[in-house]
Order: C-alpha cells, then structure tokens, then sequence
C-alpha cells in the first residue's frame, strides 16, 4: 500500500468519524502508520475537512516532522509513543464518544456484556483523567497500550488500536455502544457481564475469527 492510499484511507475513517457524531468540532486525532512514517491529522482541523495531502508525516524513529505548513495533531506523543511501544499497530483512532466519556464520568471497568464486543474488542483499559496533549497522558496511554486494543481516558474519551484503519475504526464504534449499552442497563439494575468462560467460547468461533480476519484486511 502506498503512502496516498493511506491518506485516502485516513480520509475515509476520518470522515466516519464525524459522520457517527464520535467526535465534534476540531476534536480528536487519527493516524495510520507506513515504512516507518506515520500519518497524523493536523492541528486545528475538523477531521472530517482534512484533505489526503495534509495528514503529517512524522518520523516514527526520531520524531521528525514533515513540513508542510501544518501542525500535527497537539496529541502527537501519544500516537508516536504508542508505535514505538507495539510496532503491531498499525492504526490509532482517538475520538470523544459521548457514551463513552459519560461512562468515565461514573465507572472504570467496561464490562464484556455481549458476543461482538468478546470478539471484536475484547478487554477494554483505563487510564484516569490527565492533562491532555501531555507528556504525562502519552506516558499513561502507552502503559496500556500493550493490554488492550481499547483504552478510556477518563474526562476525556477513547483511543482504539488496530492493525489497520479498519480494525481500529471498528472498534471504536462498539466499544461505544458498549458504552450506550451499560448505561442503560444500569439505569434499570446492576449489568449482567459475559463470564470469563463466555467470553473465551466466544472468541474460540471460527465465525468471529472469519470476520476478524475481514477487519484486518485493508480494503473493504
């Protein structure tokens, strides 16, 4: 895949992302890396106005910005952090779900409820409220970004990984209506969780496998 196929790809999630209300405004940051370079959203943009040419290259290695006459996204150490830490990443989706940040407000521990987040997301981790666009956040993040393919930030809202943009995308679309999920269940009673058993025969299915293997193709 060449490096205009992956600011065509970004694109494209980006603009889903402000298509499902996951973010609003100039909120949140994508990004997508490629031989050793990443590609970032730019500072001050709504994601959805972000034009192929003007995602940032950033160096991986050394953290040497592209100039094109843009800033990176002002969360760029936590995307950078993360692929030096996991070099399996192959995408970073960090969005303001409202279900999400509502969820942070009042618990921290997502709970496995039903069969497409076991297989899809799996466990999600949670990092409590820091300063955005720090040091210190992109430290925090990238203690749990080995754990989990799903990281809340509390106050603040959710980064996805993945292999690619798809998956990490995906993702970040049911880790939300986890989110939606258990709040309205808690509103009624107490939420029922998958129990680790459940969760396990879940992710055993050669069906959720089939489909996973889908997500983490790069076309679809």
């Amino acid at each position: 895949m060449s490096s205009m196929r992956i600011r065509e790809e970004l694109c494209k999630y980006a603009r889903k992302t402000v298509a499902n209300k996951l973010v609003v405004g100039p909120g949140g940051n994508i990004s997508a890396q490629h031989e050793h370079k990443m590609y970032l959203s730019p500072s001050g943009f709504a994601l959805d106005e972000v034009e192929p040419e003007q995602w940032v290259e950033v160096d991986i290695a050394t953290g040497a910005i592209a100039d094109i006459g843009l800033r990176p996204s002002s969360e760029v150490l936590m995307h950078l952090y993360a692929y030096r830490a996991n070099p399996d990443i192959g995408a970073i989706v960090h969005t303001h779900p409202p279900y999400c940040i509502a969820f942070t407000l009042v618990e921290q521990e997502l709970p496995v409820m039903f069969p497409d987040q076991a297989a899809l997301v799996g466990k999600t981790a949670y990092v409590p409220y820091v300063l955005p666009t720090t040091d210190r956040l992109a430290d925090a993040f990238v203690g749990k970004v080995n754990d989990a393919s799903s990281i809340l930030l509390g106050n603040h809202g959710l980064v996805t990984t993945g292999r690619n943009l798809r998956e990490a995308y995906y993702r970040t679309e049911v880790v939300e209506e986890s989110a939606k999920i258990y709040l309205i269940a808690k509103a009624i009673r107490k939420p029922k969780a998958l129990t680790e058993e459940q969760f396990e025969e879940v992710a055993s299915l050669e069906s959720e496998a089939y489909r996973i293997q889908l997500l983490q193709k790069m076309n679809g």
